[in-house]
């Protein structure tokens, strides 16, 4: 059937699968290097208490089956040798059956981490790299051109991913439509980059600039999409140049590279696709079957984008199928950290000698200048931005993290850009403050060589030592 291929983009699909390849890659290796800390065994939120708790028709996962650190660990790390097999094109080498079971592997890993992963895993770039993964699954190889209706489920993704971004800041916070929200958002986000000083310190007319143009590239751009090329080619490239520069202001995870990476599967590249044979009818059939129920699924996704009441970030089943999407609907006014300290002491005093925690891209010491690590996403620090926005955010693992860092766990450290304590002597007492955040100005910046300046603000958690610990914050 002519209708359902779409040669002009074989170059396309080439470079779609192997940026997702590599966005997998990024994936399985953030979970190998840090899930013994945080859901392991003797992590902060096990994954054996999870499972005991929670049915596998909720949340399908391997590890319902059978968990243990190894078999995470070999989970992962077979996750990153897929992932590179396929970034250095191997799916191209099989027939078409094994390239599709090919791609289903990093799926259905990482569906597994997921299902398990608690609020480790509770970020809106989970279930996008698992939806844009299962339709990778339908996309084929060389031996088929690629499918027009796989392509056309890539942009109905991108579509919801933008729009519904846009409409849930219109329908959010007011900063949005006053055009000011990045008066303050540079400054507030979850983890700034090294170039977010200086984008905070942007003109404020510049400002406005960038949030209009933002709302035009979500709310306008988007519907473009699905017009005649070459304006649905010129649609994906300004989302891409919008998300570029997302990525330089800040570290969103790979939120921004599995958007670009969406986007380029709707690049038109003008090529000389080779001569492949029509498509096998067995292949038709699924791809057409999927996509009727694919279709089906997004009922829920749309009218949560249309309800006043739209939410963010949500998955509609336990295979994340069909997701629903949204970043910063609200935007803070104000920096809070909690700062965590320990002390050798036998008993604790405000003048004791308390030594300071670093984490690795969380702010900490005003004077460390924060560092590039998207699309490598570091979950404990990202979840200490949001302890600092409320305790209840960190009910669940906070007194697990002290605990941790009382007993030295080789593990928990490693999360850690450097711990004050060697590791045969680990501190007797932990505490945690509360902390504004500020960037300095210009002049600042100049006579203290520090891009932060803090105020305390209240304790956050006494201090606290290992034998009848309690959290109290």
């Amino acid at each position: 059937m002519d209708w359902f291929v779409a040669p002009d983009y074989w170059t396309s699909r080439l470079v779609f699968q192997r940026a997702l390849a590599g966005v997998y890659l990024v994936a399985f290796l953030t979970a190998a290097l840090q899930f013994r800390a945080l859901m392991g065994e003797r992590g902060m939120l096990p994954v054996p208490r999870f499972v005991a708790q929670v049915r596998f028709r909720a949340a399908p996962s391997l590890f319902q089956l059978h968990y243990s650190d190894r078999f995470f660990a070999g989970c992962a790390w077979s996750g990153c040798a897929v992932s590179a097999a396929l970034l250095a094109g191997v799916d191209s080498l099989v027939p078409l059956w094994a390239a599709m079971l090919l791609w289903l592997v990093p799926w259905a890993l990482y569906l597994s981490i997921v299902n398990v992963g608690q609020t480790w895993y509770s970020f809106g770039w989970e279930s996008l790299l698992l939806e844009v993964g299962f339709l990778a699954v339908l996309l084929g190889n060389d031996e088929v051109a690629p499918p027009v209706v796989v392509l056309f489920l890539l942009r109905w993704i991108l579509f919801r991913v933008e729009f519904g971004a846009g409409l849930i800041k219109m329908r959010g916070d007011a900063c949005w439509r006053k055009l000011t929200c990045l008066d303050h958002h540079h400054e507030t986000q979850p983890m700034p980059g090294p170039l977010s000083w200086f984008f905070h310190h942007l003109p404020k007319p510049l400002h406005r600039v960038e949030v209009a143009a933002n709302h035009f590239t979500q709310l306008v751009v988007p519907l473009l999409l699905f017009t005649p090329q070459p304006v649905a080619t010129a649609a994906a490239a300004l989302m891409i140049v919008t998300q570029l520069w997302l990525v330089l202001s800040g570290n969103f995870s790979w939120l921004n590279w599995i958007t670009i990476v969406l986007a380029l599967s709707a690049l038109a590249f003008p090529s000389d696709p080779p001569s492949v044979p029509d498509a096998p009818l067995w292949y038709e059939v699924v791809l057409l079957a999927v996509a009727a129920l694919l279709l089906f699924l997004s009922y829920r996704p749309v009218a949560n984008m249309i309800s006043r009441r739209q939410v963010m970030n949500r998955s509609f089943d336990p295979l994340h199928l069909v997701n629903t999407y949204g970043a910063f609907g609200s935007v803070s006014r104000i920096r809070y950290e909690v700062v965590v300290e320990g002390t050798a002491d036998d008993v604790p005093r405000e003048d004791s000698d308390w030594r300071e925690y670093e984490f690795k891209g969380k702010p900490g010491d005003p004077r460390r200048w924060p560092r590039q690590f998207a699309p490598y996403h570091l979950r404990l620090d990202w979840l200490m931005w949001f302890a600092a926005l409320s305790p209840a955010y960190a009910g669940p693992w906070f007194g697990a993290l002290v605990e941790r860092l009382l007993e030295n766990d080789r593990d928990t450290l490693r999360l850690l850009r450097r711990s004050p304590f060697p590791p045969d002597a680990p501190p007797r007492h932990i505490r945690a403050r509360l902390f504004r955040y500020r960037y300095t100005t210009w002049r600042e910046l100049r006579e203290t060589g520090a891009c932060w300046e803090r105020t305390y603000v209240r304790e956050y958690l006494p201090p606290t030592r290992l034998a009848g610990m309690a959290q109290k914050s």
